[in-house]
């Protein structure tokens, strides 16, 4: 069986999938993902689908539950180069991906995690704490 490669840059692990994803690649790369997420502490996954033609409703819900999963784990997770066919097939089977935030490439997924983790950050500030914004 394939596997899908899961990558590492800095804090967000990169998964650009290159090939057909039957389901039990789909599981495999659920389970590989969890995995990752705990061994490096990442704080968020990107999934690159933009060579995918065709997501049918089994993988859809995979990658839902993959969010939801890494949503535990504190990884946020962007699905990227989403194609306007495979959009279109997902809305068409009502699945809704809960949890997953989606941009057109993978520098703009990095840009997404990157603005989300600094805001989170500021959350976490008491109100007693002053903030430096340009040291």
């Amino acid at each position: 069986m394939e596997r899908v490669p899961v990558l590492k840059i800095g804090g967000i692990l990169l998964v650009s999938i290159q090939i057909d994803m039957e389901d039990q690649v789909a599981l495999q790369l659920q389970e590989d993902l969890a995995d990752k997420i705990v061994a490096t502490g990442c704080h968020g996954v990107i999934i690159d689908i933009s060579a995918l033609d065709i997501v049918d409703s089994f993988v859809g819900r995979t990658l839902a539950t993959i969010a939801s999963v890494s949503k535990v784990l504190d990884a946020d997770t962007v699905v990227v180069g989403m194609r306007p066919a495979v959009a279109i097939t997902l809305v068409e089977l009502g699945l809704s991906l809960p949890g997953i935030r989606t941009a057109l490439n993978v520098e703009l997924g990095m840009a997404l995690l990157a603005r989300e983790r600094v805001t989170i950050d500021l959350d976490d500030l008491d109100d007693d704490e002053p903030v430096v914004t340009n040291p």
